[in-house]
């Protein structure tokens, strides 16, 4: 197992199997020394466990909870093609969606899921630029979508 994994397992979490698509895609493709991941949901077993607008629905905790499962599924989707999480150098980029009631403004706030997860996992190789999106609906009514963009080391 990688040190990675193992600060996972320390954690209590461990890397889920790669979702697969709902779609047309590939759940990540490696570029140079890139990995670009997919949007990915929380799905857990093949099942999203809420679903809803944040603010509505669904609680901004729940959602920043919602976040940090879509972080594992797309660390689990960068190692996929990198196939070590070793291998990575730093996360370059994070964009975060979260389906918003109206008047729900606290979209930062949830994707701090998926960053803080980052940080406890990689420590500074998990300190990364972000954009923090509220959009109207998400696919399959999904309250949160996280994808990365992951600068690997040679192999």
């Amino acid at each position: 197992m990688s040190a990675v994994e193992d600060k996972l397992a320390e954690l209590g979490l461990t890397l889920p199997p790669v979702v697969p698509p709902v779609a047309a895609y590939q759940p990540a493709v490696q570029s140079g020394v890139y990995v670009y991941t997919a949007g990915q949901l929380p799905m857990v077993d093949g099942k999203l466990p809420l679903t809803g607008k944040v603010g509505d629905e669904v609680t901004a905790e729940q959602a920043k909870e919602l976040a940090r499962t879509c972080a594992l599924n797309a660390l689990a989707a960068v190692k996929s093609v990198a196939g070590d999480l070793d291998r990575i150098a730093r996360v370059v980029k994070v964009v975060g969606f979260v389906a918003s009631a109206t008047d729900f403004t606290g979209q930062p706030g949830v994707i701090n899921g998926a960053s803080e997860l980052l940080g406890e996992v990689l420590g500074d190789k998990g300190v990364h630029a972000r954009s923090a999106v509220g959009v109207a609906v998400l696919p399959l009514d999904a309250p949160v979508e996280v994808e990365f963009q992951v600068e690997l080391t040679e192999a």
